[in-house]
């Protein structure tokens, strides 16, 4: 019960990326920041596993070396793939998590078209909504959504795995039997969260667009889906979440006002993160 998930630019794209979580399990996210020199990077891996499931990325990393993709540095060339990671271990079998062959895989299996939702890669042992007890918990998963602002695609995959519940516009409880207690309710309340299965959350996605966007304006967009984040899912950004967000830019677009596209990540953010618990809608 545990996957990966790889988002590939085919020529590279420019990163950025923000941590608003407690707990994250990240590899070279630091690169990504603005003061750093790298300026372009092949992909992002989104991975279950918890940290053991970053080793996926060698595999991403196999794969894009074998066809040339990445920074030439002297006789080598290197791939740059960012990753980020779910805690599934206490779904299934917490002994088996995606390793480099498993990233390899998701690799070659990448496609230009839309992908598939809910259980599935990075999201396959994906729950939320367990604050209080796995025996509250509901299945979590993948989710995407894009809208068009002209000529240009703003898209957002995310992989729901939250220690909150996951609410929809209106403020209901999505993917939840009817009369579920809120776990914002309970904590206001006064009650305390079972911290074994608090640590079990995170929610973690990319955000992706063909406007040129700069490592600067990346970071911006990232900061700016943290607020899909806070629409869709309640409590969020716990000090035991380890919820980060990337963008990531292609360049191959119009460029428009990045306000816009800041605008339409948070929007593209909820919208995936709802999808993930209700597949198709």
């Amino acid at each position: 019960m545990t996957g990966c998930t790889v988002v590939l630019m085919d020529g590279g794209g420019t990163g950025g990326a923000s941590v608003r979580g407690g707990a994250p399990g990240t590899r070279d996210i630091e690169l990504l920041q603005p003061t750093k020199s790298v300026e372009r990077i092949e992909g992002i891996l989104l991975s279950g596993g918890s940290t053991f499931g970053l080793a996926a990325a060698d595999g991403v990393m196999r794969w894009l070396e074998e066809r040339g993709a990445g920074i030439r540095v002297g006789p080598a060339v290197i791939p740059l793939v960012p990753a980020a990671v779910v805690f599934d271990l206490a779904v299934g079998d917490g002994r088996v998590r995606p390793g480099p062959d498993q990233g390899y895989a998701a690799a070659a299996a990448a496609t230009p078209d839309p992908p598939e939702e809910g259980r599935v890669g990075a999201g396959t042992g994906a729950t939320v909504g367990k604050m209080f007890g796995r025996e509250h918990a509901r299945p979590g998963g993948v989710g995407a959504a894009s809208v068009r602002i002209g000529t240009v695609t703003v898209g957002a995959l995310f992989v729901v795995n939250a220690v909150g519940d996951v609410v929809g516009e209106d403020g209901a409880l999505l993917g939840a039997r009817e009369g579920t207690p809120r776990i914002a309710e309970r904590l206001l309340a006064g009650e305390r969260p079972l911290l074994r299965t608090a640590r079990e959350g995170t929610t973690i996605g990319v955000v992706a667009t063909d406007a040129p966007l700069t490592k600067v304006e990346c970071n911006v967009v990232a900061d700016a889906a943290h607020d899909g984040l806070a629409r869709a899912v309640h409590p969020v950004h716990t000090r035991l979440d380890g919820d980060t967000t990337f963008a990531v830019s292609t360049g191959r677009g119009e460029r428009i006002d990045l306000e816009a596209i800041c605008l339409a990540a948070v929007e593209v953010t909820a919208d995936a993160i709802r999808r993930a618990v209700r597949p198709g809608r």
